[in-house]
């Protein structure tokens, strides 16, 4: 890692949330933050687009402008900008990220039901890095979040306990030491089909089960809490769809952490259902996190 942070610039009117929570991180991690911007002009398809020497004035001003900015706002960071002509917008941020700590890209809100759009470029360029990617919010057409980067609010994770949490567990229990702020880990889980009645029967099955995952998340847990002991963990087991509760949990939080399984199939990488909603419903920013 070379302790930089790479944020990703569109021209939208989420650039300007995103450019600021990436500034606040770096300040936070004490790192340089590199801004991005990829042309990508053949999304727009048969429209007609602009001449090079005007796109490329638009991107160089993009960036300079950002930079003038956050230079202004944080006169200690060392700011640098990188303009791309790839026709791959993803495959150049992935590629710009390869050595980073951390990427990341703006999100626009579609309202309060919606949720957000991801835009094509977020969505493709997940898969393509193994670099955690933060996805930092634009309310209701607005380009700054609710509040600001600084304010207080836990760290949640979202865990599979069949999963390695490793690599999730690492970046999360950074990110709230950090910030010295509390760390809720949920694991939401739902009764297999074959107990759908089981607990009408004998309503002991489910709390039997559930005491059974309390303990194998504690365990989990245990070296964590000891690796980070002025760490306030917060560990939930919790009844019901896993996306759904760590919604629910996400409310208020300073950052939301969930997984994208590392896979090499023949039709490429993609990004798993439950990650995929909460990439898309959360209100806080979401770090998407690779792991194996």
């Amino acid at each position: 890692m070379s302790n930089r942070i790479t944020v990703g610039l569109d021209g939208s009117g989420a650039d300007t949330a995103t450019a600021d929570w990436a500034a606040h991180e770096a300040e936070l991690r004490g790192a340089a933050l590199e801004l991005v911007h990829a042309e990508d002009w053949t999304q727009y398809g048969p429209f007609a687009v602009p001449l090079p020497e005007t796109r490329d004035q638009w991107a160089e001003e993009l960036l300079s402008r950002t930079r003038d900015r956050l230079l202004r706002e944080h006169g200690t960071l060392n700011i640098s900008t990188h303009g791309s002509k790839g026709l791959a917008a993803s495959k150049v941020l992935a590629a710009s990220a390869a050595d980073a700590d951390l990427l990341v890209l703006g999100s626009r809100g579609l309202g309060a039901v919606a949720g957000f759009i991801v835009g094509s470029t977020g969505s493709a360029t997940i898969p393509e890095t193994e670099t955690p990617v933060v996805l930092v919010r634009s309310i209701d057409g607005e380009d700054r979040p609710p509040g600001n980067p600084g304010d207080a609010g836990p760290v949640v994770l979202g865990v599979d306990l069949r999963s390695n949490c490793d690599r999730l567990l690492a970046f999360a229990c950074e990110e709230a030491d950090r910030r010295a702020c509390p760390l809720a880990v949920v694991h939401g889980w739902s009764l297999p089909p074959v107990f759908s009645y089981a607990p009408v029967l004998d309503p002991g099955v489910a709390k039997e089960m559930a005491h059974g995952l309390e303990t194998t998340l504690r365990e989990l847990l245990s070296p964590w809490e000891k690796k980070y002991p002025r760490l306030a963990l917060d560990a939930r087991i919790v009844l019901g769809q896993p996306a759904i509760q760590i919604l629910d949990a996400a409310s208020g939080a300073a950052l939301v952490v969930v997984g994208r399984r590392i896979r090499r199939p023949a039709l490429g990488a993609r990004i798993g259902p439950i990650t995929h909603a909460v990439m898309h419903h959360a209100t806080s920013p979401v770090a998407v996190v690779a792991h194996g």
